[in-house]
């Protein structure tokens, strides 16, 4: 059943949340890490200065502790245990991580403004309820001691992953939930995305001497450490060293560590600089080419969709495949060539949409993985043309096989309450490229790629939202967008487009259009037998103006969205034209293509009959194939 609950927030609603003035919360974390790499537990000390840029008072707040998610029993296990289609990566290991093996997060101590805070802890929600309120405006110190065990390798963080790598240290502190005017987002941690609030991070770790470790931010004390920071390697003599770790204008902090790190620095003249860590050996053989496709990804990146403005970015071995983080990612390396390529290239391009274009992963998605998906693809197509002539076919063939199914959600479905990991795996990632694209083919390309460095010059640093994200489009094109986000985002109505009729005399040919459930402006060519082609542009009414079109097409008038059909009348005879052609430009998720093409049969008495198509379906071994039949009619 195709529906929409009443719990998610949906485009429609953000239009009224978000139609004040913008303001985003702002926090400053200090943390100081003592790491035992013998029960792979460390005793933290953070103290977090925060800031109240909302209009509401504040008399709770909330921290998300991940690690507890990773404990037999918890919201996590379970929601692995009993969905449809677990994530193979998960299933029920959690379920059987012994007491030395799940991951803790115990907070010891909390102030506020050193006064002893009262808290409990449920699962990975750490909830506070303050001694004094936090008025608009104000700023706050919380001052905690905590004490983590990091669990297993399962999902993203932990200890051991498949390749080795001994510590993949994502989400690993204390991070206090995002408050925006839609209120606090505490939600239990079951194996979903990320939402932080910007500011910085100061971070200390003491740690065995033989690590090496590689972080979100910049290294204070790189002639300290050594590790290929700094030009000599340093014979230390203590046990452990201390990492000083400073990162400005983020919203999260990674680190990874491991005594087996290779250091590589690949310089940029344009900038960024690349740090590569990774396991030297036959299996990562390919991290040695790495660099020179870096290097070209931001150069494409930076021209097409906004200046990346760190001075580095991190590639780290570790984790459980690959996920963003600021400055940094985690990715498993024992990959070929153009395997290790593109997954650099999509986690990199987190770096601008999430990393910079920090929207709510959770509400949406699309927005993170989508336009991540759309940026690589294109870039992928520049390093690796041969393997890409179209980089966007296979997310329309993903969405589509999915909008045909029963299964399909929402794009406004909250990510942790999709029913399927299939259904939410094909909203955020095809379906969020699909909807990109297809922007292309009602506002045009040069809008588009106008639009996309708009939006990074008006939103870096910031949270926005799909309606902010509509609005520029909006002003970069004259066309009006609400139509098609409300039905693509907040629906699962489908587009299909067809050729239903065709009617002819010598006077010429009259062409009879469908249209399925969802209204999109319509491409169609007719090629004649003499083989010129006249090509048409049809504008929906509810874009209240039109796109730039090829020289040469005719743009016929509005379709009004409550007529199911569009007549067409054509100066050629049946006999002149060889076929009519639906959605040329490929840029349109059409359910059903069949209908998109007729060409037209030989030796037809126009006189007697008119063409009228017919979708059929045929079980053959067990499957069904569809074809369209040409039926005559009788005048």
């Amino acid at each position: 059943m195709k529906r929409c609950f009443s719990i998610l927030i949906c485009f429609g609603l953000s239009f009224v949340s978000y139609s004040q003035s913008y303001w985003q919360q702002e926090a400053h974390y200090q943390m100081d890490i003592d790491f035992n790499t013998k029960n792979h537990q460390f005793d933290g000390l953070q103290e977090l200065t925060f800031i109240n840029h909302s209009p509401d008072t504040l008399n709770k707040v909330f921290y998300h502790l991940y690690f507890n998610a990773f404990q037999p029993g918890s919201m996590m296990d379970v929601r692995s245990r009993t969905i449809v289609d677990p994530d193979r990566r998960v299933g029920d290991r959690i379920s059987k991580l012994s007491q030395s093996e799940m991951g803790i997060q115990q907070v010891l101590s909390l102030k506020q403004n050193k006064s002893e805070l009262d808290f409990n802890i449920e699962g990975t929600i750490l909830n506070v309820n303050l001694n004094e309120p936090i008025f608009p405006g104000d700023t706050v110190q919380f001052d905690m001691e905590f004490k983590t065990q990091v669990p297993l390798q399962i999902r993203r963080s932990g200890r051991m992953n498949k390749e080795g790598v001994d510590y993949s240290m994502s989400q690993w502190y204390p991070k206090l939930c995002e408050y925006d005017k839609d209120g606090w987002h505490a939600n239990p941690y079951v194996g979903r995305e990320f939402y932080g609030i910007w500011g910085s991070f100061d971070v200390r770790i003491h740690m065995d001497a033989n690590y090496t470790i590689a972080a979100t931010g910049i290294l204070q004390n790189p002639d300290e450490i050594g590790h290929g920071y700094a030009d000599i390697e340093l014979q230390n003599p203590y046990e452990k060293l201390t990492w000083k770790f400073k990162a400005e204008n983020v919203h999260d902090f990674v680190w990874a560590a491991d005594p087996d790190y290779t250091h590589e620095i690949v310089i940029n003249e344009d900038g960024p600089d690349f740090h590569l860590f990774f396991q030297k050996g036959e299996k990562t053989k390919h991290w040695e080419d790495l660099g020179e496709y870096m290097i070209k990804t931001f150069k494409y990146a930076d021209e097409h969709f906004g200046k990346y403005p760190y001075p580095h970015y991190s590639i780290i071995q570790g984790g459980d495949g690959g996920m963003e983080y600021p400055m940094a990612t985690l990715i498993t390396g024992h990959r070929t060539l153009k395997s290790l390529v593109g997954v650099s290239v999509h986690e990199a391009m987190h770096s601008w949409y999430q990393g910079l274009l920090a929207s709510n992963e959770a509400l949406f998605a699309w927005m993170d993985e989508g336009f991540t998906c759309y940026a690589s693809n294109r870039i992928e197509k520049e390093l690796f043309p041969e393997d890409f002539p179209d980089p966007n076919a296979g997310s329309y063939k993903g969405y589509k096989r999915i909008a045909t199914s029963d299964y399909e959600e929402p794009l406004c479905t909250h990510a942790d309450h999709f029913d399927t990991n299939w259904a939410y795996g094909t909203a955020s990632y095809s379906k969020g490229v699909v909807i990109l694209d297809q922007l292309s083919h009602i506002v045009g390309q040069k809008v588009i790629d106008k639009s996309l460095k708009r939006y990074f010059d008006e939103w870096a640093y910031k949270h926005p939202n799909a309606r902010d994200f509509k609005r520029i489009v909006e002003k970069e094109s004259g066309i009006e967008l609400d139509w098609y986000f409300e039905y693509f985002v907040n629906t699962t109505k489908t587009i299909d487009y067809s050729i239903h009729e065709i009617m002819g005399d010598e006077k010429g040919t009259q062409i009879l259009l469908k249209k399925g459930e969802m209204p999109m402006p319509v491409e169609f060519n007719i090629v004649l037998q003499n083989g010129t082609v006249a090509k048409y542009y049809i504008p929906t009414v509810l874009m209240r103006g039109e796109k730039e079109v090829e020289l040469n097409t005719k743009i016929l008038s509005d379709w009004a969205w409550t007529n199911p059909y569009y007549s067409i009348r054509l100066d050629q005879t049946p006999s002149e034209i060889k076929e009519i052609q639906l959605h040329t430009t490929g840029h349109i998720a059409d359910i059903e293509p069949l209908n998109d093409r007729v060409k037209m049969p030989d030796n037809w008495d126009w006189n007697k009959y008119k063409l009228r198509l017919n979708l059929l379906e045929k079980k053959k071994k067990g499957t069904i194939k569809k074809f369209v039949k040409i039926k005559k009619i009788d005048l």
